[in-house]
């Protein structure tokens, strides 16, 4: 059968896309007039059920139509919530029926290679979109999500990137110190994502000779091709914050990375680099999903710093500057619910209110972009620029061919 690129699946999906009648959102439901928000959703796995959870106990919303390539997927979440059996759609392209099945808003929490066309789509369709990180895994996918929330502006649509960190208010409050001289000039800092092996679950569908097309698709979060491997999948997390304190472009990136304990057809399990930014700033990131046999520190961090201070942040632990300008912050524990819940809030009331600007989009395409500059430099072990990075189209390809349509 002939290879189906991701270029001709996005070029059969836009075509579809000129067919959705676009409607203003202030006609439909889940406007001021009716305060319940009609939501779909892309993608019925483990992270898709666990936030359709999140949003029915919000109140405001009304669970009505989802999506997957799997049918036992949609199936398990239509059973789980509700979900009249024809408005479960499969298959590659089934996500087209239901942006056309009266729904006034779409949370997209399907394998982030799918996530540019799918926001894309949605946005021509005339709905609200509540986007799951790393929002694409290269950069082509990153311009067309930024170019979604720009359309999305001009649609009166909302367009919501799910960070949990940028809705805490720990977090908020400490980085708007630092951005108000809280630690001084910036010297240098640190990004770390130290893990263990996640998606420990999907390795039986490939971790065997030959595994399907479906059995990755199922494994997506092994594949560097379906989710743009650790760095841009996970370590987002930490780079973010990164791009968070420093508010600017890094200027280059140089690193390296490898397979230590995963086989090598996987996503690789470390990542170390430099990203350098103007006036001399460096920050070191390193990543691992191994063992660390008990060595500190762990987890999602960051620390900068400065000539009056150094702020520390822990995604899910302290957050706190230490200096002459102390700020005590606080603890984060609960921050992967705390934060989707904010951000479900959040959108909510700017459907209700109105609100189009959509500020995660910008903030969130600078953060998914230095990830992929760091991939890159790690990939090809050298140093790769900012402007080297915004002009290289390269994308990442999975062969879609002879998956069911």
């Amino acid at each position: 059968m002939k290879k189906v690129s991701r270029r001709k699946f996005i070029a059969s999906a836009s075509a579809t896309a000129a067919t959705f009648t676009i409607m203003n959102p202030q006609l439909v439901r889940g406007s001021a007039a009716n305060s319940k928000i009609k939501l779909g959703l892309i993608g019925c796995g483990g992270r898709g059920q666990w936030i359709m959870d999140l949003f029915k106990k919000h109140g405001g919303y009304e669970l009505s139509a989802g999506h997957d390539y799997f049918q036992d997927r949609v199936d398990e979440f239509g059973d789980k919530f509700g979900i009249a059996k024809e408005r479960r759609f499969t298959g590659l392209y089934g996500y087209r029926a239901l942006l056309k099945a009266g729904i006034d808003a779409v949370a997209i929490e399907s394998p982030p290679y799918f996530h540019p066309q799918q926001a894309a789509d949605a946005v021509a369709a005339g709905l609200h979109v509540y986007l799951a990180k790393p929002i694409a895994i290269d950069g082509p996918g990153c311009q067309t999500i930024r170019e979604s929330g720009q359309n999305a502006t001009t649609k009166n649509l909302c367009f919501l990137i799910d960070f949990q960190t940028r809705a805490n208010g720990f977090f908020i409050q400490a980085l708007h110190q630092v951005h108000n001289g809280g630690i001084g000039t910036f010297a240098f800092g640190e990004a770390i994502y130290h893990a263990d092996t996640p998606f420990q679950r999907m390795h039986p569908y490939v971790d065997k000779e030959n595994p399907t097309k479906e059995d990755w698709l199922r494994a997506w979060g092994l594949s560097r091709e379906l989710s743009g491997d650790i760095i841009t999948e996970q370590n987002i997390h930490t780079l973010d914050v990164m791009s968070w304190i420093m508010q600017e472009n890094p200027l280059k990136a140089t690193g390296t990375c490898g397979h230590l304990v995963r086989d090598k057809k996987y996503c690789h399990d470390y990542f170390s680099l430099v990203y350098e930014y103007p006036n001399n700033i460096g920050i070191t990131f390193s990543s691992k999903q191994f063992n660390g046999h008990g060595t500190q520190p762990e987890g999602i961090r960051n620390r900068m710093f400065g000539s009056k201070g150094v702020l520390e942040t822990e995604y899910g632990g302290r957050v706190l500057i230490r200096g002459e300008n102390f700020y005590k912050g606080g603890d984060t524990s609960d921050l992967y619910p705390q934060g989707a819940r904010a951000n479900i809030e959040t959108f909510y009331k700017d459907i209700q209110n109105g609100n189009y600007a959509n500020p995660t989009v910008e903030p969130s395409v600078q953060s998914n972009l230095i990830t992929v500059m760091g991939r890159t430099a790690a990939y090809e072990h050298r140093t790769v620029t900012w402007e080297e990075l915004i002009k290289n189209n390269t994308k990442l390809e999975f062969d879609l061919s002879g998956l069911k349509q």
